[in-house]
C-alpha cells in the first residue's frame, strides 16, 4: 500500500501522506454511515424510516445548507492553518462518534444535533483537501491524476469500512461508532504529519466564482475564474444533485417497490455496489483527462445521466436502475474531475486553491439540494425519475449552449486582476 501511495513523486512530494489520510478519513464516515444506517433506517419500517430520515435531512443537511457558503470564505481567512484544520476536523468527529455511541440505542432526538456536528467537520475537510491537493503536487502528476488517486484510495477503505463496520454492529449498534472513534483520534494525530508546505500561502489571493471580473474589496485580492470553469461548475453541481437525490430517493423507493420481486437488501446492495464501482470507474478514467477536453467531458457526463435516468423512468426494473445508479456515480466522479482539470488550467496560480474551495462548498451544497428533493417526492419511480431526467437534461442544455459559446478546446483567457 505504501508503495502504491508513493509512486510517482508522491512520497516525496508528501502527497502520499494526504493519500492515506483521506482514506484514514473515508474509513471513520463509513463507519458512522453505517452506525446511522442501522438506526433511522434499516431498523424501522419504511414508512417510520423515511420520517427519520427527513427529520435527520431537516435537522442536519437543512442547517448544513446555510453554513455552507460561509466554509469556504472562512478558510479563505486560514490560509497558514490547514493542518490544524483537518485535525480540528478530525478531532471533532472523533468526539462526536464517543458520544453518539451512548445515543444511538436509544435512537432519540439528541442524536441529530451530534450528527449535524459530524456532517459540517466532514465537509469542512473535505473542503480543506480539495484546497491541500495542489500544495503537495508532484512534478510527475498532473492535479486530474493525483484527485483521481486520493479520490480511489477512499473508496477502498469505504468499501472495506462497509464490510467492518457490518461486523462491528453485530457486537452492538453503538460499536460502528466506537471504532470511528480511535480511526478518527489517529486522523488528528496524522494531520499534523502532512508537510509544511500544506501550510504555505505565498503568493495567493482570493477567487470570486464570476465569469468576468468584478469589483474588489481589496485591490489587487480578487480575481474572477474563467468562463469555461463556470459553465463545468454548473454541470457538475446538476450531477452532484442528482447523486444526491438517487441515494434518497432510490433508498426509499427500493424498500417500498424492490424491483423485479428482489428482495429489499438485495435490490439496495446491488444498487450501491453499482454507484459505488460507477464512482471508481470515474476516478480511474480520470487519470486518463486530458485538459483540452475538460468541458466536452462534462457535458458528456450530463448526456449520459440523461439517457440512464430516461430509461429507468420508461423502464424501471433492477437493471435500469443499477444502470442509473452506476453511470451517475461514474458521471459525476469524472466530471469533478474535469472540473478540476479546468481550474488548474484557466485559474491562476495565485486564486487556484481559493477556487477549489468555493467550487467544493457548491458542489456540497448541490448534493443536499438533491437530497431533499428526493426524501420529499412521494414514491413513485416514474415521477422521481423522469424529475431526475428532465433535471440533468436542463443542466445539458445550458451546458452545451455555454459550451457553443466558449468553445470546446478554447482556453478562457486568464482572468485580470480586478
Amino acid at each position: 500500500m505504501r508503495r502504491a501511495t508513493s509512486a510517482e513523486g508522491a512520497g516525496e512530494s508528501g502527497l502520499a501522506k494526504l493519500i492515506e489520510l483521506h482514506a484514514l478519513n473515508s474509513f471513520g464516515d463509513m463507519l458512522i454511515t453505517v452506525a446511522l444506517a442501522s438506526t433511522i433506517f434499516f431498523s424501522v419500517p419504511t414508512g417510520e424510516a423515511r420520517g427519520r430520515v427527513a427529520l435527520y435531512l431537516v435537522i442536519t443537511m437543512a442547517p448544513f445548507a446555510l453554513l455552507a457558503p460561509v466554509i469556504g470564505p472562512l478558510l479563505d481567512r486560514l490560509p497558514n492553518g490547514r493542518r490544524s484544520a483537518v485535525a480540528m476536523a478530525m478531532l471533532a468527529r472523533a468526539v462526536l462518534a464517543w458520544v453518539m455511541a451512548g445515543l444511538v440505542p436509544g435512537g432519540g432526538l439528541a442524536l441529530y444535533p451530534a450528527a449535524l456536528g459530524v456532517l459540517v467537520a466532514s465537509k469542512a475537510y473535505g473542503v480543506v483537501r480539495s484546497v491541500v491537493v495542489p500544495r503537495l503536487l508532484p512534478a510527475q502528476l498532473s492535479l486530474v491524476k493525483a484527485n483521481s488517486r486520493v479520490t480511489l484510495a477512499g473508496l477502498v477503505a469505504t468499501l472495506v469500512a462497509g464490510g467492518v463496520g457490518g461486523l462491528l454492529h453485530l457486537i452492538g449498534p453503538g460499536w460502528p461508532l466506537r471504532g470511528a472513534f480511535a480511526v478518527f483520534v489517529i486522523g488528528t494525530l496524522m494531520a499534523f504529519h502532512l508537510p509544511p508546505q500544506v501550510d504555505s500561502a505565498k503568493g495567493e489571493q482570493r477567487a470570486e466564482l464570476h465569469a468576468e471580473p468584478s469589483e474588489p474589496r481589496q485591490k489587487g485580492m480578487l480575481r474572477a475564474v474563467g468562463p469555461s470553469v463556470i459553465m463545468a461548475l454548473r454541470g457538475v453541481a446538476g450531477l452532484r444533485w442528482l447523486v444526491g437525490f438517487l441515494v434518497m430517493f432510490l433508498a426509499f423507493l427500493i424498500r417500498k417497490n424492490p424491483p423485479n420481486g428482489l428482495p429489499e437488501t438485495v435490490a439496495l446492495g446491488i444498487v450501491a455496489a453499482a454507484a459505488g464501482l460507477g464512482n471508481a470507474l470515474g476516478s480511474v478514467l480520470g487519470s486518463w483527462l486530458r485538459t483540452r477536453g475538460s468541458e466536452l467531458t462534462v457535458t458528456v457526463m450530463l448526456l449520459l445521466a440523461t439517457l440512464a435516468a430516461s430509461a429507468a423512468a420508461l423502464w424501471y426494473g433492477v437493471v435500469t436502475v443499477t444502470v442509473v445508479a452506476a453511470t451517475a456515480g461514474m458521471a459525476a466522479s469524472l466530471a469533478k474531475l474535469a472540473l478540476d482539470a479546468l481550474i488548474q488550467r484557466d485559474v491562476p496560480e495565485a486564486v487556484r486553491t481559493s477556487a477549489f474551495a468555493r467550487s467544493e462548498t457548491a458542489l456540497q451544497l448541490s448534493w443536499v439540494v438533491g437530497g431533499v428533493v428526493g426524501i420529499s417526492l412521494p414514491l413513485n419511480a416514474v415521477l422521481g425519475l423522469w424529475l431526475a431526467a428532465g433535471v440533468t437534461a436542463a443542466m445539458l442544455l445550458w451546458t452545451f449552449r455555454s459550451l457553443l459559446r466558449v468553445g470546446p478546446h478554447r482556453s478562457a483567457a486568464r482572468p485580470r486582476v480586478a
